[in-house]
């Protein structure tokens, strides 16, 4: 396939890439972002706490 062709053939591509919205489900959506996130957060943190820099607390409360 020669440059040209090639070319035509990826801008094709990209303009469909560019102009297809699928349908969204919204609720889906709100339920993966809502779900459980502030426990996980928490659970991670909790496993990390150990390592924690104790001058990055100090450091916080000096420019409050």
């Amino acid at each position: 396939m020669g440059r040209g062709r090639q070319k035509a053939k990826h801008t094709k591509v990209a303009r469909e890439l560019k102009y297809f919205s699928p349908e969204t489900d919204y609720d889906a959506l709100e339920r993966e972002l809502t779900s459980g996130h502030d426990d996980h957060y928490a659970e991670e943190a909790s496993k990390w706490s150990e390592y924690a820099d104790d001058d990055y607390a100090s450091d916080e409360q000096k420019r409050a």
